[in-house]
């Protein structure tokens, strides 16, 4: 029987192999193309459940979820006559196509405790965004790593898995902790964006802008703009640039691979970088940009009309404080609270609490944001994302700080972040 590249059985062979192969190779480094590998898959053996499944995940990854969980249900019912491994590997995904988050984790579990070096069944509950990160858990980043420690042994000197427990271990422990096990995914993978992605977040906690700017910005030329992390790479170059001053350099990346209209990424990681980095921006002294903060708002109209994905919530209201659409924040919050209150928030309070604070903050009331932040900055990390994203609720508190004249409570936020070097680009004026 044919094999994948992890070992494991696949039931058939030749040119359908070679080409799910490559499809899993993509959508473990966040590469485009999968969908086209996938296809020609399944051109070659039209019953491979497998391919059916990995392409489900492909278009889910897309934000094409009607089209991904269609093949879903096609890969379930191919499987029924499938090996084991591979009726427990379409069903574990068909289930995260599905979006019943806990199901999913606990069937991918499942599966891993029989064969636990499945790299696609294991790869959606990996990530800031992946089933963990997005739990609302408080521990969701020592409950990552704790799934994966277990899992090195299997995975050896895998690229994908090396990239994935290194970022995991910079979230938990530190850049320290993660950085040799992203450079060796880098050294064996290097168009692995994925374990560039890692290794732009051990430059910015280790506070490297300088490195951090040279090495994306020598990195992206090389990777596709339909790609997964293009748009998301994106904001971690110009997230560098804000950190070297370089505020208009950073305003032409958001122009030129981030705004809505221009990023080919899904609404998520589009809403989410832009409406953090034009925050970022004014926070580190940048002019407000009124029509560009009215497009990142009407986008996030239209892409989430309702709240229900935290990371995506918070953004938002991010949007729409900053444009001064003070009915939709409202409206907003109150659609959080309303979703709190029937227990619907994996995040909790904090969701409702931090969009509340973002539009005192927009208004220049900077002692209600404080009034409401700091009591809750322990809790950010339910919201989701990774440290450097949330430094965008941190930094919000740190400018009101400065700007109530509160240097001391400033300093005292400074000293939580440890073994954290990234530069804070928060001007100190109002």
């Amino acid at each position: 029987m044919a094999q994948d590249r992890y070992g494991l059985p696949v039931s058939c062979g030749g040119a359908a192999v070679a080409a799910y192969v490559e499809g899993v190779d993509r959508v473990l480094s966040a590469n485009a193309g999968a969908e086209d590998s996938f296809d020609r898959a399944l051109g070659a053996e039209p019953g491979f459940a497998l391919a059916h499944v990995g392409r489900a995940r492909a278009l889910q990854l897309q934000g094409r979820v009607s089209e991904a969980r269609e093949a879903a249900a096609r890969a379930r019912a191919l499987a029924a006559g499938a090996t084991r491994r591979e009726r427990g590997h379409v069903e574990a995904l068909a289930t995260v196509v599905g979006g019943d988050a806990p199901r999913a984790l606990a069937a991918i579990r499942e599966h891993l405790a029989d064969f636990p070096g499945d790299a696609m069944v294991l790869a959606p509950a990996t990530g800031v965004y992946g089933l963990i990160g997005s739990s609302g858990r408080q521990d969701r980043n020592e409950a990552l790593v704790a799934l994966l420690d277990p899992l090195a042994g299997a995975f050896g000197d895998d690229w994908w898995f090396l990239g994935a427990h290194g970022f995991a271990l910079t979230e938990a422990s530190g850049w320290a902790a993660g950085a040799p096990l992203v450079e060796r995914a880098l050294a064996r993978s290097p168009k692995n964006a994925h374990a560039a992605h890692a290794w732009a977040h051990v430059l910015y906690e280790r506070g490297d802008e300088e490195e951090g700017a040279r090495f994306v910005d020598g990195w992206l030329p090389g990777y596709p703009r339909a790609a997964q992390l293009h748009c998301h790479l994106s904001w971690h170059l110009a997230l560098f640039e804000l950190a070297r001053g370089r505020l208009a350099r950073a305003r032409d990346i958001y122009l030129d691979g981030i705004r809505p209209g221009v990023s080919l990424s899904p609404g998520m990681p589009t809403i989410a970088d832009s409406a953090s980095l034009l925050w970022r921006g004014e926070l580190a002294g940048g002019e407000r940009s009124p029509g560009e903060w009215r497009a990142v708002a009407d986008y996030a109209a239209r892409t989430f009309p309702s709240t229900g994905v935290s990371f995506a919530d918070v953004h938002c209201a991010v949007a729409y404080a900053a444009a001064g659409d003070d009915a939709a924040l409202d409206r907003w919050i109150a659609e959080l609270r309303r979703a709190d209150a029937a227990g619907r928030l994996p995040a909790g309070t904090v969701l409702p609490v931090v969009a509340e604070a973002l539009g005192a903050f927009a208004h220049g009331d900077y002692e209600a944001a404080i009034r409401l932040l700091a009591p809750m900055v322990e809790q950010f990390v339910r919201i989701g994302g990774s440290r450097a994203q949330r430094d965008l609720l941190e930094n919000t508190l740190l400018a009101a700080y400065w700007r109530t004249g509160r240097p001391e409570d400033a300093a005292a936020l400074l000293a939580r972040r440890l073994d954290r070097g990234p530069t804070v680009p928060v001007a100190r004026l109002a």
